[in-house]
């Protein structure tokens, strides 16, 4: 079983920017490909970013490109979401997640957080 304990969201301001981070209680967090997902106020969770086990493969959605990056310290089990540039629409509730498949085009993880709440004044 993999627990998923996240941290750093809180309240910010329009341009400003947070890092949230993720801690895996697992042994053997290199088999693990992470991401993260959001949910927003009244919407259904939507995808964030993924990356590989080495963090060489990633992947964002449209709306975070360029202002989001996803990063991972093996030795720490931990794996990041540095977020740059935030809009009010970013607010959400963020989740980590992790899937013991390879990497891939399509990411449906195993394994959820409880999440963490990001909230962006403008």
């Amino acid at each position: 079983q993999v627990q998923l304990v996240e941290s750093g969201g809180e309240l910010v301001q329009a341009g400003g920017s947070l890092r949230l981070s993720c801690t895996a209680s697992v042994r053997t967090f290199i088999h693990y490909v992470m991401g993260w997902f959001r949910q927003l106020p009244g919407r259904e969770r939507e995808f964030v970013a993924v990356l590989n086990w080495s963090g060489s493969s990633t992947r964002y959605a449209e709306s975070v490109k360029g202002r989001f990056t996803i990063s991972r310290d093996n030795a720490k089990n931990t794996v990041y979401l540095q977020m740059n540039s935030l809009k009010p629409e970013d607010t959400a509730v963020y989740y980590c997640a992790a899937d013991p498949r390879p990497y891939s085009t399509m990411f449906t993880p195993a394994y959820w957080g409880q999440g963490t709440q990001v909230t962006v004044s403008s």
